[in-house]
């Protein structure tokens, strides 16, 4: 068997094996060579984005998703607060955490016609006991118990599964994990209270436009295409649409199990520190036991021409949950999988996506009809599946642009006409494949539990040689299959979307899983009229050279001696400067933050609406010149803080120079038009409505407006811009430029003198002067008396069931010590809590305790996602109230033995080894 191809840089041992009964697995072992043990280093991981820092949510079973999200738009992103964040840790430097994750080759693609959704229950269902170890929880207890985190999704064809947990206890979390797929109970009394979580989830996703695309696109496939199906599963398609049926569900999940749960279309990977001959016997032990039924694959090959159907060319129009106007063509093309070496849609992305001069973005801006676009395939199941490829264009529009949305979509289709008319361009490839190549070499190492979790699923769909570059690198130009992509790309093949609120009395129709309104019509004729003999643009054309491209990777010698932390190399009431070389990864990359603190931030909800405002229309003038260095992986962001603006870039360290000094020249000769003005201040305002109408963002919002003294929330910023206008924002980034505290660290393969130039260039540019340490204020918190306080407020979105609870407990100042034994606290709650809250009492999908550092008081919380038609807010409560008397009785009971282990399990999540430089 070849051999698998890694970076040069990449210190893993691999080796593949396949099992007796066919199980395909890849051995990855972190054995580092003796004299290459890493030495005792101190550092931190993922700095929060403000001060309130304990944000960390606890891991659980909780991100799974039926069916994949579409790709995301420019323009209006934002984190989901679902979304566990990384640990903020401050680490000695030892080993990772072993990992393992095992894709099982069948998703929702292959579920009964009558049982939508079933795929996504059983990949619930089998957490729940196996006949080795029958306790519902026991495998979640373990993890928990040692330091680690599980979680599993369900995609069109493919359902994943993993794990991390402490190097000592992986083998007998390979054996727990296991009976998973060996022989699960399926116990018929855990069969209402995980439908329900099901069910849960998928009312907790129901506000989520990019799912209500994904629905409504859903209902325009070819009868009988899998890709017709509803994927997440509810009550009413695995309870009570059955029970009228007389189905046996219990039956059928288990028939479903044996059926598809087979050895012989299942990879997994593993990675530890153990050598690879271990690694071998462990698995050939623990997985030899998975049954092979002998039946084939599943497979989806003669589903051809998804989208061939009337109903696909035509223009919808959707209403959609958030505040947003948006145009989405999408085509259908043949599966491009087998082309994976040229990677067409990559290479089609890449030009249309492009925000560069010559682009249909930069083009769109300029005459003010957009502010975003995204271009490409997400490569997730429902858009990159056996049956087809599915490629986007997204434009985030402004009010103009929809109005004008003929005209946006000619420029569109003018672009795809020019690069059909002149064929593929060998230098844009080329240049793509230099950037990954490079990316690729140099690649920063990734969590194990991640880095597992994406190779099993790659091994579902590359030969062994490139599990680990098959979706990177682009190996080979082939001109043929590039033409043949985009010559697909044609007007009279195109599905129109317009997302828009201002097409609410046009909606008539209702999708009926997602209850999405939205309305049909032919594409007009004078459209597609129009489309037949598009003329050239003299304003659109291919992409110049990209000057951001780094060429030199030479490491650097460094004139200051190895240290624990970053030394202080300049202390000026204008400026404080810390650095520290790069003495472990030895990557040609640095990071580069700079915060820059005003006297006029916080002070008033208007200071901090123009500092957003400021900060959006920076980004906006950088798009045309600085998008080369976004693509050549240099990453630049600005972050609003409570004192003012950080710049953060991070990448290979020779052009950071170039790209840092690009955007403080833009700052420092910031300017506007009225019409750009107008088109982002309508932009932040509706980003602002987004936030508030979920219901994790507004309770978090609320909760620190109640704890910190000067905390404005969402809807303070958004009461307060209406009455800003173009003159404002000039006055305020005069204003702001002009007295500021500058504080910097520069890390990573630069000299001392090669980071004061930052500070240097930035001081001088912006011609600022310094602020008097007694301007600048610290956070303050309020103390919270005792007793019990409730702050209840209804949602905004009012067509969603979805509730959140928040119950906060403060304790107050803190140390390094107290604020361990609060660690302590919620990782001895997170197991019992998930079990108590979710499992037992049924409240919801979402539920964890998270330990609380604001501004240095200390304090925990317990949340709830649940849904109104479930349980009232005050039901959720008295539940949440009973599981911390219960949780007193866990701590009292609890043995001096288990309790060591966590102790122990905490001590090994500090001492986790850093994976790069970030």
């Amino acid at each position: 068997m070849a051999e698998v191809e890694k970076s040069p840089n990449d210190k893993k041992e691999y080796r593949v094996i396949t099992l007796a009964n066919g199980l395909q697995a890849l051995l990855i072992s972190d054995q580092l060579p003796i004299g290459q043990q890493p030495d005792d280093v101190t550092s931190q991981l993922e700095e929060p984005t403000n001060q309130d820092e304990d944000e960390e949510m606890s891991k659980d079973r909780g991100d799974e998703t039926a069916g994949s999200p579409s790709g995301t738009s420019s323009g209006d992103a934002d984190r989901d607060p679902l979304v566990p964040r990384k640990r903020q840790k401050t680490v000695k430097m030892k080993e990772k955490l072993s990992a393992a994750a095992l894709c099982v080759g069948v998703g929702s693609f292959s579920d009964p016609d009558d049982l939508p959704g079933l795929a996504h229950y059983l990949e619930h269902m089998v957490f729940m006991g196996s006949e080795k170890y029958p306790d519902e929880n026991a495998f979640d207890v373990f993890i928990k118990k040692h330091g680690g985190s599980d979680n599993a999704s369900t995609d069109c064809e493919r359902t994943v599964f993993q794990f991390e947990i402490q190097r000592k206890f992986f083998k007998e979390a390979l054996d727990r994990w296991a009976q998973f797929f060996i022989s699960p109970l399926l116990k018929v009394d855990s069969l209402e209270r995980e439908v329900k979580a099901v069910d849960s989830e998928f009312q907790m996703n129901l506000p989520v436009d990019s799912y209500r695309k994904q629905q409504l696109f859903s209902t325009m496939v070819k009868v009988g295409h899998p890709m017709a199906k509803f994927m997440w599963g509810n009550l009413t398609s695995l309870q009570q649409q059955p029970a009228e049926r007389g189905t046996n569900v219990h039956q059928r999940l288990a028939e479903f199990r044996r059926r598809f749960y087979s050895a012989h279309y299942m990879t997994l990977a593993v990675q530890s520190a153990e050598p690879l001959d271990r690694l071998e016997e462990w698995v050939r032990e623990v997985f030899s036991a998975v049954p092979n039924n002998g039946c084939p694959a599943p497979n989806f090959d003669d589903y051809k021409d998804t989208f061939d159907t009337p109903h696909f060319y035509k223009l919808y129009k959707m209403m959609p949950v958030k505040s947003v106007n948006q145009l989405e063509i999408t085509w259908s093309l043949p599966c491009q999988m087998r082309h994976y070496r040229v990677k067409p849609l990559h290479y089609l992305g890449w030009l249309l996506g492009h925000e560069g001069k010559g682009s249909v973005f930069n083009l769109l801006k300029k005459r003010m009809w957009a502010l975003g676009l995204y271009a490409g395939n997400n490569e997730l199941g429902f858009e990159q599946n056996s049956t087809n490829s599915v490629f986007n264009i997204i434009v985030v529009l402004t009010d103009e642009g929809l109005a004008q949305v003929k005209e946006v979509i000619t420029i569109v289709f003018q672009y795809i006409s020019m690069l059909q008319r002149l064929g593929p361009c060998r230098r844009v490839y080329e240049e793509i494949q230099t950037i990954e190549d490079k990316d690729f070499r140099f690649k920063d190492e990734t969590d194990p539990i991640d880095y597992v979790e994406n190779v099993c699923e790659n091994m579902q769909m590359y030969p062994p040689q490139h599990y680990l570059t098959g979706d990177i690198l682009m190996f080979e130009y082939d001109e043929q299959v590039l033409a043949e992509a985009q010559n697909l790309l044609t007007p009279d093949r195109a599905s129109l979307l317009l997302v828009s609120p201002q097409f609410k009395g046009d909606c008539h129709l209702r999708e009926p899983w997602f209850d999405t309104p939205y309305c049909v019509s032919d594409i007009p004729s004078d459209w597609k009229e129009a489309w037949k003999d598009l003329p050239e643009d003299p304003e659109l054309h291919l992409p110049a050279e990209n000057k951001f491209i780094a060429k030199d990777f030479s490491l650097k010698g460094h004139d200051i001696k190895d240290s624990k932390y970053p030394e202080k190399i300049l202390d000026t009431p204008q400026s404080r400067l810390w650095y520290r070389p790069d003495t472990k990864f030895h990557q040609p990359k640095a990071y580069v933050h700079f915060y820059l603190k005003s006297p006029l931030i916080g002070r008033t909800p208007q200071s901090v609406v123009l500092l957003d405002l400021f900060l959006n229309l920076l980004a906006q003038n950088l798009t045309a010149v600085a998008y080369d260095a976004d693509v050549a992986q240099l990453v630049y962001k600005f972050v609003a803080e409570d004192s003012g603006m950080v710049i953060k870039l991070s990448g290979f360290n020779e052009k950071l120079p170039l790209l840092f000094e690009t955007i403080v020249d833009y700052m420092a000769d910031f300017s506007v038009s009225e019409e750009m003005f107008q088109a982002v201040k309508t932009q932040l305002r509706r980003s602002y409505y987004n936030h508030v109408i979920k219901p994790m963002q507004l309770v978090r919002d609320v909760r620190l407006s109640i704890l910190e003294k000067t905390k404005w929330t969402t809807l303070d910023k958004r009461q307060a811009m209406r009455p800003l206008e173009r003159e404002d924002i000039l006055q305020f980034v005069g204003q702001f430029r002009r007295k500021l505290f500058v504080e910097g660290l520069v890390q990573g393969n630069y000299t001392q003198q090669e980071a004061l130039k930052f500070e240097e260039y930035l001081v001088r540019k912006l011609s600022c002067a310094p602020v008097p340490p007694t301007l600048l204020p610290g956070l303050r918190v309020m103390q919270v008396p005792r007793g019990g306080h409730f702050c209840r407020f209804k949602s905004f979105h009012r067509s969603d069931a979805n509730s959140v609870i928040t119950n906060y407990y403060q304790s107050g100042p803190g140390d390094i010590c107290r604020l361990m034994l609060m660690e302590l606290m919620v990782m001895l709650m997170e197991e019992p809590c998930f079990d108590y809250l979710r499992t037992q009492e049924q409240l919801g999908y979402a539920v964890f305790p998270t330990c609380r550092d604001t501004a240095g008081i200390l304090g925990f919380s317990v949340t709830v996602q649940t849904q109104a038609n479930n349980f009232s807010v005050t039901e959720a409560n008295t539940k949440m109230e009973k599981f911390l008397e219960e949780f007193d009785k866990i701590l009292k009971n609890m043995t001096e033995e288990n309790f060591a282990a966590q102790v122990t399990a905490l001590v090994t999540l500090k001492l986790c080894a850093d994976l790069h430089l970030g």
